[in-house]
């Protein structure tokens, strides 16, 4: 009968959060997190500019298949140099896959030469169950407004193998591509494909 209780309770909760999550055309929901740096960070902050949030763990296949090609880096680098800000996300819980402190984090960053403007350690997942994140990676844009515009998968080859990044259609290249140029992002949202994110 317990087990049942609390059956009921994970899949209320699940669907609870399901409803809260943020759906592209509204406000994505404000937030201050701690950078691997020890910054604050704040999204309020970067109103006027666009946002993309990168759910990540480095332990994840699929986060290492655009890793470990470089996919991810490239995107990095291509957008904060339009001035795009990147936050990349940390939610894995201690003792869970793809955890890192701080220090960690950073040393990993550099020896892929990742580019983020920032990394938000977020072990406790509030930042991530404020998202509705599910999984490593998932990707949301926000629009200088404020306003959530994508929201899933990276792209459309949901694979760990490295060589269907060439033939794969990005979606946040289209939606920042689309947005940037003032056009409709035409898909705004799409299933994230990965690993679940190691919440606690």
């Amino acid at each position: 009968m317990r087990q049942l209780a609390l059956i009921l309770m994970a899949a209320i909760a699940a669907a609870l959060l399901a409803i809260a999550s943020p759906q592209p055309g509204q406000l994505a929901p404000d937030f201050t997190a701690i950078d691997s740096n020890g910054h604050a960070q704040k999204l309020s902050d970067y109103r006027g500019k666009f946002v993309v949030l990168e759910w990540t763990n480095s332990g994840c296949p699929f986060t290492k298949k655009h890793y470990d090609s470089g996919n991810m880096q490239k995107l990095q680098k291509e957008w904060t140099s339009k001035g795009v800000v990147w936050l990349t996300v940390l939610s894995s819980a201690p003792g869970k896959q793809g955890y890192k402190t701080a220090a960690e984090e950073n040393a990993y960053v550099k020896q892929v030469d990742a580019s983020p403007t920032a990394v938000l350690m977020d072990p406790n997942g509030q930042l991530g169950h404020l998202y509705g994140a599910k999984t490593t990676p998932h990707i949301f844009v926000i629009d200088p407004t404020g306003k959530l515009i994508y929201d899933g998968a990276i792209d459309n080859k949901p694979t760990t193998d490295q060589e269907d990044i060439a033939s794969a259609d990005n979606y946040v290249n289209d939606a920042l591509n689309a947005a940037v140029s003032g056009q409709t992002v035409a898909k705004a949202s799409t299933q994230p494909y990965g690993c679940s994110v190691k919440y606690q």
